[in-house]
């Protein structure tokens, strides 16, 4: 009897959970979703982020465009046209090639519009768009709306 009491006394310290062996599995349990968690939203904001970039130089480029254009005038006809400006800030081009994809996927011809605004009196042209952010299913889950990144550029009409 004193034997089977010593046997399963020692058969106790040497189980999974008297040992701590399941001490880095629980932890582990726990801190792993959280890290995960705040891994996927670092990288949903840095292509919010991404984005917002992408559409500021797009707006950039087609201001730079309209700036440099040469009015119409009795002997010249200007070929300028803000939807060419709108095509350079979609594409990154004038002229794009078939199949080009577009500079933010969900911004562009027939799927966002842009703003523009002539020069006004103070000699500037100002670009202006709003893009609703093709979220991930992390923000659905977490309860956060849809983002809309607002954009605008201002650029001093110079012409030529």
């Amino acid at each position: 009897m004193m034997a089977l009491k010593h046997f399963l006394r020692r058969r106790r310290e040497h189980t999974f959970w008297s040992k701590g062996d399941g001490a880095v599995l629980a932890e582990a349990l726990v801190a792993v979703p959280f890290v995960t968690l705040f891994a996927v939203g670092i990288l949903e904001f840095g292509s919010i982020m991404w984005e917002r970039m992408q559409i500021d130089a797009g707006l950039r480029d087609a201001g730079r465009y309209l700036s440099r254009c040469r009015p119409t005038s009795p002997t010249y006809t200007a070929t300028c046209s803000a939807a060419t400006a709108k095509t350079i800030a979609y594409y990154g081009t004038q002229t794009p090639a078939a199949g080009t994809a577009l500079r933010v996927p969900g911004w562009g011809p027939g799927l966002a519009d842009i703003t523009v605004t002539p020069v006004s009196a103070d000699g500037t042209i100002t670009l202006a768009t709003a893009h609703l952010y093709e979220t991930s299913p992390l923000f659905g889950w977490l309860g956060i709306d849809a983002v809309t990144i607002s954009a605008s550029h201002e650029e001093r009409y110079m012409g030529w």
